[in-house]
């Protein structure tokens, strides 16, 4: 029998990940439609991304590829967080043999925060559960319309 894994591809469909040391968001998105929605939210466990959840994702979109936001100093210079993001990626590709696309992120999750808090009034406690993963779709938009701004 097949490995469930190795179980053929959606080719223009793509996983984008926005990487905290606390959680990680999660959107889907096709290239067909050039169009990213957010997932769901994962909670890291000891700072470590939860390989279980994100196995079962991978598994249930069979995605072609993985967007993994990268966030960088105003100068372009690595902050804090950008190698535990770096090692997000190598590990991810390791573990599923996908290609990992890396996208700036630089203010994704401010982006974020602000689109909920203005346009649709969420409680505190509601945007921090789902701000991650809005997040990630904004990786994963922009991610698409480099791409579809390419091929044109």
């Amino acid at each position: 029998m097949q490995d469930p894994l190795l179980a053929k591809a959606n080719a223009d469909t793509y996983l984008g990940f926005d990487f905290g040391v606390k959680k990680i968001g999660v959107a889907v998105g096709q290239t067909t439609t050039a169009t990213a929605s957010p997932l769901q939210t994962i909670r890291s466990i000891n700072q470590n991304p939860n390989w279980e959840i994100i196995g079962k994702l991978i598994q249930e979109w069979r995605p072609a590829g993985l967007v993994v936001g990268i966030s960088k100093q105003a100068d372009g210079s690595d902050n804090l967080v950008t190698p535990r993001m770096l090692k997000f990626c190598r590990q991810l590709e390791g573990r599923y043999q996908l290609p990992v696309f890396q996208q700036d992120e630089t203010l994704s999750t401010f982006e974020a925060k602000q689109m909920l808090f203005d346009e649709v009034s969420v409680s505190a406690s509601k945007l921090w559960e789902v701000q991650d993963q809005l997040a990630a779709q904004l990786i994963l938009q922009t991610w698409l319309n480099d791409r579809k701004r390419k091929d044109h």
